[in-house]
C-alpha cells in the first residue's frame, strides 16, 4: 500500500567539461552528464536505484556523510549498484565546491570499494586512482578472448591500429582495454558491434573498450579517445575519468609520453560532439607510476524533483 510521495531534488552536472575564457566570461561547454543528489543520507539502495533510473542518466551519485571519510558517495547506474564512477566523482565534487561545501586542497571519498583521495584545486576536482596493472592479450586466452575478436567488434583491422601499441587490458582501479588507432580518420569511423564489446566485457570483466590516437592532426591534447560501454547501457560515453587514468599511464609507459601531467580529450568524436577534457597527474618515483590523481570541472545544467513512493 502507498503510504505517501517523497520529493527528492536531483541535479544534473557535467563532469570533465571544457572551459575556455578568461576572468567572468569563462564559457563551460560539453562534459559528461551526471546526476548529483545531496543529503542521501536517508535513501535506501532501492530509492536510489530508482532515482537513478528517473534521472535516466549514465550515472547518479548520491552524497552522505561519512564517519571515516570526507563524504560517502554511491554510484548507480539505471540498471545497478557501481563501485566507482569517474565523471559522477568529479560532478559531485566541482559541485560541493561551488556550493563552499568543501575547501580547497584535499579531502576524500568513502565508496563501497574503500576510501579514496580528492583534491579540490581551483574548484574542479581530482580523485585517486591506483597503480597501473596491465595484461597482454596472450593472458586473456583462458578467458575465451584474443586480440582479433577486440578489433572485430569495433570494425577494425591490423591496418587501422598504431603499430607502436598492441591492445592491453589495462587497470587502475577499473579494467578496460585500450586500443590505439592510427589516426583521426580511423577514430571517426568506428561503428562500434555493442553486443559483441559487451561480450568481451563480461569475459574480462571490463567496464568498457577505451580507443585513443595520439595523431597530433587530430587534436592538441595527449590524446583524444572514443569510450564504448554497453555491458553498463553505455552506448558511448563522452567523458570517462577512471578510463582516462589507466591511457594516461599507458601513454607514460608504452608510448614514450615521459611526462608527468597529461590532457586526454574525450567526446570530440561522438555524434553529436560533446568534447570533454580530462587532467591527469601521475605519481612518480624513480621513473616508476605509484598512482595518481585524474580530475577536471563540472557545472550545474538542469534541476530536477524526483518524486519516490513510499510503502507501507
Amino acid at each position: 500500500m502507498t503510504r505517501n510521495t517523497a520529493s527528492v531534488t536531483a541535479r544534473i552536472v557535467n563532469g570533465f567539461v571544457t572551459r575556455r575564457g578568461t576572468g567572468g566570461h569563462v564559457q563551460a561547454t560539453g562534459g559528461n552528464p551526471a546526476g548529483v543528489v545531496l543529503d542521501a543520507d536517508g535513501l535506501s539502495g532501492a530509492q536510489m536505484l530508482e532515482i537513478a533510473q528517473k534521472v535516466g542518466l549514465s550515472e547518479t551519485a548520491f552524497v552522505s556523510r561519512s564517519r571515516s571519510e570526507g563524504f560517502k558517495l554511491d554510484f548507480f547506474t539505471p540498471a545497478r549498484r557501481i563501485a566507482h564512477c569517474g565523471h559522477a566523482t568529479i560532478a559531485a565534487f566541482s559541485y560541493l565546491a561551488e556550493l563552499g561545501r568543501v575547501a580547497e586542497g584535499e579531502t576524500s571519498k568513502e565508496t563501497v570499494d574503500g576510501p579514496r583521495k580528492i583534491i579540490i584545486r581551483d574548484g574542479a576536482a581530482y580523485m585517486e586512482q591506483l597503480a597501473p596493472r596491465y595484461e597482454a592479450a596472450a593472458d586473456w586466452a583462458d578467458r575465451g578472448v584474443r586480440a582479433e575478436d577486440v578489433l572485430a567488434a569495433l570494425g577494425l583491422d591490423e591496418d587501422s591500429l598504431d603499430p607502436r601499441f598492441a591492445p592491453v587490458l589495462a587497470n587502475t582501479g577499473n579494467s578496460f582495454v585500450l586500443v590505439a588507432v592510427r589516426d583521426a580518420a580511423v577514430l571517426a569511423a568506428i561503428q562500434p558491434r555493442l553486443p559483441q564489446i559487451e561480450a568481451i566485457s563480461e569475459a574480462l570483466d571490463l567496464i568498457g573498450f577505451y580507443v585513443f590516437t595520439t595523431d597530433p592532426a587530430a587534436t592538441a591534447a595527449d590524446a583524444t579517445t572514443r569510450m564504448f560501454a554497453p555491458r553498463y547501457g553505455i552506448a558511448e560515453e563522452s567523458a570517462t575519468g577512471m578510463a582516462a587514468g589507466p591511457l594516461a599511464c599507458a601513454l607514460y609507459d608504452h608510448l614514450s609520453v615521459r611526462k608527468p601531467r597529461l590532457m586526454i580529450e574525450q567526446g570530440h568524436f561522438m555524434v553529436p560532439a560533446s568534447p570533454s577534457e580530462i587532467t591527469v597527474e601521475l605519481g612518480l618515483e624513480a621513473g616508476r607510476i605509484t598512482g595518481l590523481m585524474a580530475g577536471g570541472s563540472g557545472a550545474v545544467m538542469q534541476e530536477l524533483e524526483i518524486s519516490l513512493q513510499e510503502r507501507a
